[in-house]
C-alpha cells in the first residue's frame, strides 16, 4: 500500500510543476468523482469496485489534509477547520460505505468532491 502512496505522491509532484496546485487538486478532486460515478452507473454490475474507488478518494483526501495542515499552509484557520472537517465527514461516510454499500451514499461523495472542484477553478 505505501508503494502505491508513494507512486500517487510522486505523478502528484510532478503534475505540480506542470499545472497550479489549485488545478491539481480540483483535477484529481473530479478523478476520483469520475471513479465513484462510474460505480454508481451500473451499481449492479459494478458494486464490487466500491472498494476501490472509496480507497482512491480516502487516499486522495488524506493528502488534501496533510497540505491543509502543514505549518506552511497560508490558508487561513477557519478554512482550514472547514476543509479539516469536510474530510472528517468524507473520511466517516467512506467507512459506512465500505461497510453497508448503498448507492445514494456514493453520489454523496461525488457531489462533494465536484462541488469542491468547481471552487477550486473558481466557478
Amino acid at each position: 500500500m505505501q508503494n502505491g502512496f508513494n507512486a500517487y505522491a510522486a505523478a502528484a509532484k510532478t503534475a505540480q510543476s506542470v499545472v497550479s496546485p489549485r488545478e491539481l487538486e480540483a483535477s484529481l478532486l473530479i478523478k476520483a468523482a469520475t471513479r465513484l460515478q462510474i460505480v454508481a452507473d451500473d451499481w449492479t454490475a459494478r458494486e464490487r469496485e466500491l472498494e476501490e474507488a472509496l480507497t482512491y478518494n480516502r487516499r486522495l483526501w488524506t493528502l488534501l489534509v496533510s497540505a491543509v495542515i502543514a505549518e506552511d499552509n497560508p490558508l487561513p484557520v477557519g478554512i482550514k477547520n472547514n476543509i479539516l472537517g469536510l474530510a472528517n465527514f468524507i473520511f466517516n461516510h467512506t467507512f459506512k460505505l465500505a461497510a453497508d454499500p448503498q448507492l445514494q451514499g456514493v453520489g454523496i461523495l461525488i457531489n462533494i468532491n465536484r462541488d469542491i472542484a468547481a471552487g477550486l477553478r473558481g466557478r
